[in-house]
């Protein structure tokens, strides 16, 4: 199904800059070559240029790639911009971004590890 991004397993974000004039291909090359991770994998890869106004989505569907475009008309992406890395994103996470909330929220419960039980 055409954009049908529910089943993803994995979500990556690019911190940093990505030159927005890169199309399908440019941007599987920088997850392959960059990242050294699978773009043909069940995961999303989120880019985003100096304009934090606007995000670029890969994703492969099984028979081709799907780019996603999105443009806000009020405010911006909080992008994560200190390291030039694929950071793998909580559901959670990807639900703040784009809500247009920082990827790290102070107030948030952290999840813990498990402890044994006294």
């Amino acid at each position: 199904m055409l954009g049908d991004i529910s089943k993803v397993e994995k979500i990556y974000i690019a911190t940093g800059y990505t030159d927005m004039r890169r199309s399908i291909d440019g941007l599987a090359a920088i997850v392959q070559q960059n990242f050294k991770l699978d773009p043909f994998s069940n995961s999303l890869f989120l880019f985003c240029g100096t304009s934090t106004t606007r995000i670029k989505a890969l994703y492969w569907e099984g028979d081709g790639f799907l780019l996603l475009y999105k443009r806000l008309e009020n405010g911006n992406f909080k992008w994560p911009r200190n390291e030039q890395e694929a950071r793998l994103l909580s559901d959670q996470q990807f639900r703040w971004l784009m809500e247009g909330l920082s990827i790290e929220q102070p107030k948030a419960v952290k999840k813990s590890k498990a402890k044994k039980v006294l």
